[in-house]
């Protein structure tokens, strides 16, 4: 992909979080059911990473679970992360070691971050598929691995929109952004998002969205040093908007 058309898929998302921040974080303060059913087999008091934390709810619930343990939560938008250490703050105080920090998983600086940070399993909900460029969320992948010890687990989602005949319907045509289709990579997709919020009119944003296949994943996770370990949709209507699956560090 070349860096202009990266560069505006970028500023798609970050303007779309920019804009529609605390919109966003009203619809995603409880966590989804595929990362319910994940929770038990966490490590009890495990260091965990958590890459896009989004506005916390993980970081709130693991607190909730865990008398020790330590947790880092990582995004680029400012707003979420004003929501999160809000709600955190607000919180009654449990046990687990709970930091926020700004970090855009595109600069390839980010990793300075999390490196003092030891882990033993990383995490990504919802996070890959908003990355545009192959070679970029292969580089993201490798320094996940870095991260890792030996045997460490990645675990993540990505969003199978194509399960949702309504999602579907609200594909937006590239030329709408100025964007040629020709510099694209298959799967990538400009989505609608509509949210109202109490007493305010409906608001219509854009968001770049990335659409794996398991055979897209699989040759990742190969590239990136892991194997895949597990895998299950869940998630939204026929519980299938959701692609969960935990990655394992080779050697």
């Amino acid at each position: 992909m070349d860096s202009l058309t990266f560069q505006r898929l970028l500023h798609l998302n970050q303007e779309f979080y920019q804009k529609f921040g605390p919109a966003f974080a009203a619809t995603r303060r409880r966590i989804q059911p595929g990362v319910r059913r994940i929770l038990p087999g966490l490590p009890v008091g495990g260091r965990l990473l958590d890459l896009g934390c989004g506005s916390g709810a993980l970081a709130l619930e693991l607190d909730k679970l865990w008398i020790t343990g330590s947790y880092l939560g990582l995004d680029f938008s400012a707003q979420l992360l004003a929501e999160a250490r809000s709600a955190l703050h607000s919180a009654k105080p449990g046990g687990v070691d709970v930091r926020f920090a700004r970090a855009d998983l595109t600069d390839a600086d980010w990793v300075d971050l999390a490196a003092g940070h030891p882990v033993d399993v990383v995490l990504a909900f919802a996070v890959l598929h908003h990355l545009p460029d192959s070679t970029v969320r292969l580089r993201i992948l490798r320094q996940v691995n870095e991260l890792l010890p030996e045997g460490g687990v990645f675990i993540h989602s990505e969003w199978q929109f194509q399960h949702s005949a309504k999602l579907m319907a609200r594909r937006v045509p590239w030329e709408t952004v100025g964007i040629d289709e020709s510099n694209l990579e298959p799967g990538d997709t400009l989505l609608d998002w509509r949210y109202a919020l109490p007493g305010q009119p409906e608001q219509v944003g854009l968001r770049y969205v990335h659409l794996f296949t398991r055979e897209e994943l699989a040759e990742l996770a190969a590239q990136a040093g892991f194997t895949v370990d597990s895998e299950f949709e869940s998630d939204g209507d026929g519980s299938r908007l959701g692609l969960y699956q935990a990655w394992r560090k080779i050697g």
